[in-house]
């Protein structure tokens, strides 16, 4: 009688992080494109997450996911400790029984890094750290407690040096990395847009600009409340609105209303990807800011290349590698200038003077998904973890 013939095992990564699709964030359309990526190359995906708000639906595309309830701030988002620790806490008993994976990608904040070094050294489990960014700089910037930075930095050190790798967007944080004395290897990713969402929608230009995400003191959008007050003395006619949730917006609210352009500064909730695309394929430009005195110079903008795959082109005003990434680009992707309300005015009036037209915005779109598309750049992370899994399987 033949022996049955046994299939080989097909490998398994299990995603952890607090935010995953469908909720509208770029972590989350990052993970989920990272998630179809390994599923294409045969992996078994499982995710880690919290639950989604009801009405957002289920954001599997084939990868199993295991949603926990967890604790969220007052506008929705799983941000502060209190939430952070509600995902931590029942995380460590999550990813200590949950069924083995061959290696696992963990998203910040810092403390879910550190438990799943835990448990992953527990199980004797390789695991990966997106780097993106440092959040023990961020919080010397939010918080005047040196004794708050100094815990994180030792919790986020941790975290950093236990993985097998790391994964990050820009070579600033690489840097950044080495002068905090973490010599875990380290592979520039770099960041994109979703083309499968975001992409040129031909539509009228409206006399509009966006700012579209997160806005805390370290993005310094406060600026551009200033610089549209200065626009309108020219350009009546237009409208700034930002999409997304911030630590500063009645801060920002109340000085839009004391500029007297309260009527003409919208700030709605953020919205999905779809819903968010032809908003930007509207508006005349993107905004996107980055504070100089934040610790947080070396950070990428991410955000502008939904913003670049759809065809609407993006002004910025800050340092940084974004500011290099638009000055050097190939492509009409927009203007930087440095974190100057004058300059920043200045060019929101030249692109509300001589908005790009329709074929070269398409061309915009086009060059985007090209070159900085997010399924490239998770096509790379994947490679990151089947090394990881490999080393792993060799110990």
């Amino acid at each position: 009688m033949a022996s049955p013939v046994r299939l080989p095992r097909r490998p398994s990564a299990t995603i952890v992080s607090r935010i995953y699709r469908p909720e509208p964030a770029a972590a989350s359309l990052f993970l989920g494109t990272v998630a179809d990526a390994l599923m294409a190359r045969g992996y078994r995906v499982d995710v880690l997450t919290v639950r989604a708000p009801r009405e957002q639906g289920d954001g599997s595309r084939g990868e199993r996911i295991s949603a926990f309830p967890v604790l969220r701030d007052r506008n929705g988002y799983v941000r502060g400790y209190l939430q952070y620790l509600s995902f931590d806490v029942p995380l460590a008993l999550r990813l200590l029984f949950a069924r083995r994976p061959d290696v696992v990608l963990v998203e910040p904040p810092p403390t879910t890094g550190a438990v799943v070094r835990a448990v992953c050294a527990l199980r004797r489990i390789p695991y990966v750290y997106d780097a993106a960014d440092i959040w023990s700089d961020a919080a010397g910037h939010a918080t005047d407690s040196g004794l708050v930075v100094r815990v994180l930095r030792r919790i986020e050190t941790f975290a950093l040096r236990g993985a097998t790798a790391l994964v990050t967007i820009s070579q600033g944080v690489v840097d950044r990395l080495a002068a905090l004395h973490v010599t875990t290897p380290v592979t520039v990713t770099g960041f994109g847009a979703d083309t499968s969402t975001f992409s040129y929608e031909q539509r009228s230009i409206e006399p509009l600009f966006i700012y579209a995400g997160t806005y805390t003191a370290l993005h310094g959008a406060d600026l551009i409340i200033e610089a549209f007050a200065r626009l309108r003395e020219s350009h009546p006619e237009h409208r700034l609105r930002f999409i997304g949730n911030g630590t500063g917006q009645d801060e920002m609210r109340a000085r839009a209303a004391a500029l007297g352009i309260a009527g003409r500064v919208e700030f709605r909730d953020p919205v999905t990807a779809a819903d968010l695309r032809p908003q930007l394929a509207a508006a005349t430009a993107s905004l996107a800011t980055l504070h100089p005195d934040g610790g947080y110079e070396y950070a990428f903008t991410s955000k502008i290349f939904s913003s670049l795959a759809t065809g609407c082109p993006v002004i910025f005003a800050g340092v940084g590698p974004t500011r290099t990434f638009i000055d050097d680009a190939e492509a009409p992707v927009g203007t930087a200038v440095g974190y100057e309300v004058d300059a920043l005015a200045t060019a929101m009036r030249g692109a509300a003077d001589d908005p790009l037209p329709a074929p070269e915005r398409q061309a915009l779109a086009e060059w985007t998904a090209a070159h900085h598309s997010m399924r490239a750049t998770a096509e790379r992370v994947c490679d990151v973890l089947d090394a990881a899994h490999e080393r792993g399987s060799e110990q």
